[in-house]
């Protein structure tokens, strides 16, 4: 029988603690205490050679259940669509408008963070209704 691993979901971006930010307020994930003799994130950042400074943020689910969520610094700015993407998952046993209204109202809330809504996808016959989202970098995300 394979042991089950936890899950790591890493993000390329421009500038890791905002991105984390956004994904805390998102998710309802915190921001981990700072490494031991170090008061605050800021000042464990402070510590660092210029090069690493702001380079890399994380956050959690406060209940340890969800997957930890790793910001990293790139030089390159994002050019085409993501290849993996997250599913935040607000209208999870609803149907038709009931589904939309939720839908809809998580997206307005995003919007407050700085996320943009891209595309509303209506049910069809195969599919319940799901929003396309970016985040404050531009990458894509779902609400379904």
């Amino acid at each position: 029988m394979s042991e089950i691993r936890q899950v790591q979901v890493t993000f390329d971006c421009a500038d890791p603690e905002r991105v984390a930010r956004f994904w805390c307020e998102v998710l309802g994930y915190v921001v981990p205490p700072p490494p031991e003799g170090f008061a605050s994130w800021a000042a464990y950042d402070r510590s660092l050679p210029p090069d690493r400074q702001g380079a890399a943020f994380a956050c959690g689910d406060p209940t340890g259940a969800g997957s930890r969520l790793f910001f990293q610094r790139v030089p390159e700015g994002k050019a085409v669509k993501n290849r993996v993407h997250l599913d935040v998952r607000v209208g999870t046993g609803l149907v038709g408008e009931e589904r939309l209204a939720a839908l809809r109202a998580e997206s307005e809330r995003l919007v407050a963070l700085g996320a943009v809504q891209d595309t509303v996808l209506l049910a069809d016959e195969y599919d319940e209704s799901c929003i396309v989202m970016r985040d404050v970098e531009g990458n894509e995300f779902c609400l379904d």
